[in-house]
């Protein structure tokens, strides 16, 4: 196996438009690709997938010590999460401040965890070994 990358996380959401509109608009993360049952957020590196969710399959996985949470790189998390709260989206975990950096959980439409992290050191793409809810960029 050789693989090269991550081209995409797929999360399978409950109302496609809400979840568009939550990526798309409030968290700003641009179009890639949209078809019918299908939108893919991102320019560079891995892709945003959103597809619907089966009608008759239990949505599980939404926990930060046992789930699915997407991570984001931030420049700065309080302005971050202040400007999210004016726009309604539901603070999971308010900021905390840890060896590396500090950290917010925020949920999306389908209670997703979507982790803003702004890191400290000065090399701010550096990835941090066990520092929960970091994924690079």
């Amino acid at each position: 196996m050789n693989i090269k990358r991550v081209g995409n996380v797929i999360l399978a959401v409950n109302d496609l438009d809400k979840s568009l509109q939550f990526y798309h608009e409030i968290i700003g993360l641009p179009i890639k690709k949209q078809r019918r049952s299908w939108i893919d957020l991102g320019t560079s590196g891995a892709l945003l997938s959103l597809h619907p969710a089966s009608l008759t399959e239990q949505h599980i996985g939404g926990s930060i010590g046992n789930g699915i949470t997407i991570g984001f790189l931030v420049g700065d998390v309080k302005s971050a999460v202040d400007e999210l709260r004016e726009k309604g989206v539901k603070i999971h975990r308010d900021i905390v401040e840890k060896d590396a950096g500090k950290n917010a959980v925020v949920l999306d439409p389908d209670e997703y965890l979507i982790s803003l992290f702004e890191p400290i050191f000065d090399d701010k793409v550096q990835q941090t070994g066990g520092y929960q809810g970091f994924t690079p960029a």
